[in-house]
């Protein structure tokens, strides 16, 4: 099995931005998109098992990480097209798998959606996509607060900047239940959202949903996805009962589990239990 030693860091230039990027493995293409406050890194866990069948790509999406944070370009489809750009370049024109969590669940489904010819499977991990009757209702509870302040231009900034590891923080305990095991890892999300440019852009991130929801209600009217989906809960996430009932809505092809004893945060407070998942789910 390949190690963390195995990792490929690359950075690469699409659409207008440039994108660092892991890759590891061989096979057929299998992209992990992270989601806020994270970075590729959040994958490293079960990166190598997947890598025993699969070129895994996991990318810092535009403004995170090591990518660039340009002002513009959140919103979804173009996001979606900076990682199909990727893709292509790495692994030309073979159809990829896509696996998305939180804020990269977006990115995937804008993906699949757009480009549906081009995506062979799509998981989409503990977030209720946009545009969707799920999305309306739980979108205005008070466990997705963040999504507002987050959407607050200028505000968000000048309250999380310089309280970025209090702030970050309280973030992760407020949707695990094993925060332990993502608070493990918050120094490296900490120095990641310090950078220059980081809260902005990730915020923006953000600031581009009202608009996504629009374009994604234009999407789900016209088709449902045609490939197999498979949709991820924590059994203590608030969004975790609503991924089935969302994953009918968009695709003709679905099907969900639920993670026991896990919150949000999935990839980190649960590994194995997801890992089975997405072994079962995409396949030697």
């Amino acid at each position: 099995m390949p190690t963390e030693a195995d990792f490929r860091h690359d950075k690469i230039d699409v659409n207008g931005v440039r994108l660092h990027y892991v890759t590891v493995g061989s096979g057929p293409p299998l992209v992990l998109l992270h989601g806020f406050p994270q970075t590729w890194y959040q994958w490293r866990r079960i990166m190598p098992a997947l890598a025993e069948n699969f070129t895994v790509i996991a990318p810092d999406y535009r403004g995170a990480g090591l990518s660039s944070r340009p002002v513009s370009g959140y919103d979804k489809v173009t996001m979606a097209t900076d990682i199909r750009e990727l893709v292509q370049a790495v692994a030309g024109d073979e159809p990829v798998a896509l696996v998305g969590h939180d804020l990269g669940s977006f990115v995937a489904y804008a993906y699949a959606a757009t480009f549906p010819a081009e995506v062979s499977k799509l998981v989409l991990i503990d977030a209720v996509a946009l545009g969707t009757k799920a999305w309306d209702r739980v979108s205005s509870g008070p466990r997705l607060y963040h999504v507002a302040f987050h959407g607050a231009r200028d505000v968000a900034e000048m309250l999380v900047t310089g309280r970025e590891r209090a702030y970050l923080e309280q973030f992760f305990t407020y949707r695990a239940y094993l925060d332990h095991a993502v608070l493990a890892d918050l120094d490296v999300y900490v120095q990641a959202y310090q950078a220059p440019g980081a809260l902005r852009a990730a915020f923006e991130v953000y600031r581009a949903i009202p608009e996504d929801v629009e374009v994604n209600r234009a999407l789900i009217a016209k088709a449902k996805l045609p490939m197999p989906l498979l949709v991820v809960g924590g059994d203590i996430s608030s969004s975790g009962p609503s991924m089935i009932e969302m994953a009918q809505e968009i695709a003709l092809d679905s099907r969900g589990v639920v993670i026991s004893r896990c919150g949000h945060w999935v990839a980190e407070e649960q590994p194995d239990q997801l890992l089975a998942e997405l072994s079962s789910f995409l396949g030697p």
